[in-house]
């Protein structure tokens, strides 16, 4: 693990992306997609992304990218503003070597920095086993809620788990004016 690297992603990190993510969807249930995206709408999700000024990150080795952490608005309301979700995604050949948690470390670092306050991961196929939840607790994350039978996908019925990891004093204190997300709502409320 020590020889990964942890980077900002880039447009010419797309194709592999859309390919992790593709296998992601195809074989498993993390996420309830049923049909790989194409690439053209993985980087219009990823110029999306960008424009919020969400952290996007890929780990890589070498100059082979191994998995990708992004994190994104959880809801659109503007009261979610603090809150965001995350997504971590790592390629079949690099599971079990640590490329998540490095990845989702990272990623942390990023959105506490940002002045997000909540980071809630909503985890498709939530069972205690699951590769995501066991990463999720090892962070620190808390289990907030389950829908059982939330999703139908590979001939199964899919709970679905949200777990929850506070940040920057949580919702212990009033937000900070100079975070992201209070600079990003209070500019886009201007003249309204």
């Amino acid at each position: 693990m020590s020889n990964i690297t942890i980077r900002l992603a880039t447009e010419a990190d797309l194709d592999r992306i859309t390919a992790i993510y593709a296998d992601a969807v195809t074989h498993g249930t993390a996420s309830y997609e049923l049909d790989p995206p194409s690439r053209a709408e993985m980087g219009a999700r990823f110029d999306g992304l960008m424009e919020g000024g969400f952290p996007y990150l890929v780990a890589e080795q070498g100059d082979a990218v191994l998995g990708y952490a992004y994190a994104g608005a959880f809801r659109p309301r503007p009261a979610y503003r603090f809150i965001v979700e995350d997504s971590v995604y790592v390629a079949p050949e690099a599971q079990g070597m640590g490329v998540g948690l490095k990845l989702m470390r990272s990623l942390i670092e990023a959105v506490q920095a940002a002045g997000f306050r909540q980071i809630v991961a909503v985890i498709g196929d939530g069972r205690a086993d699951s590769a995501s939840v066991r990463l999720h607790e090892k962070l620190g994350f808390h289990h907030s809620g389950r829908l059982e039978g939330s999703g139908y996908k590979h001939g199964r019925w899919l709970d679905t788990v949200f777990m929850q990891l506070p940040l920057n004093g949580g919702a212990t204190m009033p937000p900070d004016p100079l975070s992201l997300p209070e600079r990003t709502f209070r500019g886009g409320r201007k003249g309204k």
